[in-house]
C-alpha cells in the first residue's frame, strides 16, 4: 500500500507542467485571435510583416507581439521598446507598450545587454518561450500576433503545443524559388502539428522608382500567390519594396504608422483586411501535396 501510494504521487516538474498549462489556458481565454508569423527561412522580412500586422491591427483593436525568437529577438527595436524593461509584479511580468498601445515582449528585453548572445539548447529556449507565453500579463487583446524564429524546430513546436487555440498560421515568402522552397516545408510543418494556413505573404515583391514610376521585380514577383493557389491555400497580399521600411526599423518607429499613404502600408491594410476575411472563415480542408510532388 505504501508502494502504491508513494507511485502515485505527482513530481513537482509534473505539477508545475500542470499548472502551466491551466494558467495558459485562462491566458489564452483572454486573447480572442492568435496568429503565428512563420518563414522557412531567414531574410524574409517576417518580423517587418509581424510588427506590421500588430500595428495595423492596433488602430481598431487591442494588440499585442511576442517576439518568440529567443535567441535573435528584433521585434523591439522594430516597435520602438529596444531600452524599455518589463516590470515584474508579484506574479507577473508586465509587457511594454509601444505605438498605439501595443504590448510587445521579448527576450531582447530581459537580457542584461543588448548584445548578449543567448548560447541555450532547446529545452531552455522552450522554457523561456514558455515564460513568456504564459507569466506575462497581456490582459484582454483582440490580437496577439507571435512571431517565430525562422525554420521549423522547437520554438515553432513548442508553439504549436502550448497554445490551445492558435488562429493559425502566416507563412511569409519572398518570390524567388530559393525562399519559396523552404516556405513550402513551413505549411508542411503546419499541417503535421495541425495548424491551420491562414495564408501566405509575398515579401518584397517588386520595386516601384518613386522618381519615374518605373516597376522592377528585383526578386522575380508572383511566386508566393502560384505557391498558395498550388496548394489550395489563401494568398493575402505581395508587399512591394519601400527604403522606408528599412528606415523605420532601425528608427523603432513602424513604417506602416509613418507613412500610411505608402503603397507598402497600403499592402498591409489589404492583407489585413483579408487576413479577417479568412479568420472569419470555417476552416477549409487545404490541398497539400508532398513538396515536389506536382
Amino acid at each position: 500500500m505504501a508502494e502504491e501510494q508513494e507511485q502515485s504521487k505527482i513530481s513537482p516538474e509534473m505539477a508545475k507542467a500542470m499548472r502551466d498549462r491551466l494558467r495558459m489556458t485562462e491566458v489564452s481565454k483572454n486573447i480572442k485571435h492568435k496568429i503565428v508569423v512563420m518563414s522557412g527561412k531567414g531574410g524574409v522580412g517576417k518580423s517587418t510583416v509581424a510588427a506590421g500586422l500588430a500595428c495595423v491591427f492596433a488602430r481598431d483593436s487591442k494588440a499585442g507581439i511576442l517576439d518568440a525568437d529567443v535567441t535573435g529577438p528584433d521585434i523591439p527595436m522594430i516597435m520602438g521598446v529596444e531600452n524599455v524593461t518589463p516590470k515584474a509584479g508579484k506574479d507577473w511580468l508586465e509587457p511594454v507598450e509601444g505605438a498605439l498601445g501595443i504590448k510587445v515582449m521579448s527576450m531582447a528585453q530581459l537580457l542584461p545587454d543588448k548584445d548578449a548572445a543567448v548560447i541555450w539548447r532547446g529545452p531552455l529556449k522552450i522554457q523561456a518561450l514558455r515564460q513568456m507565453l504564459v507569466y506575462v500579463n497581456w490582459g484582454a487583446l483582440d490580437y496577439l500576433v507571435i512571431d517565430l524564429p525562422p525554420g521549423t524546430s522547437d520554438e515553432p513546436l513548442s508553439i504549436a503545443q502550448e497554445i490551445p487555440d492558435v488562429d493559425g498560421a502566416v507563412v511569409v515568402t519572398t518570390p524567388q524559388e530559393l525562399s519559396l522552397l523552404d516556405v513550402r516545408k513551413s505549411i508542411n510543418f503546419a499541417k503535421a502539428v495541425k495548424m491551420r494556413v491562414l495564408g501566405v505573404v509575398e515579401n518584397m515583391s517588386g520595386y516601384t522608382c518613386p522618381k519615374c514610376g518605373h516597376h522592377e521585380a528585383l526578386f522575380k514577383s508572383g511566386g508566393g500567390q502560384k505557391m498558395a493557389e498550388k496548394l489550395g491555400i489563401p494568398f493575402l497580399g505581395g508587399i512591394p519594396i519601400d527604403p522606408a521600411i528599412v528606415i523605420g526599423g532601425d528608427a523603432g518607429k513602424p513604417f506602416v504608422l509613418e507613412r500610411p499613404d505608402s503603397p507598402a502600408a497600403k499592402a498591409f491594410e489589404s492583407i489585413v483586411e483579408n487576413l479577417k476575411r479568412e479568420m472569419g472563415r470555417v476552416e477549409r480542408k487545404p490541398k497539400f501535396k508532398p513538396v515536389g510532388v506536382d
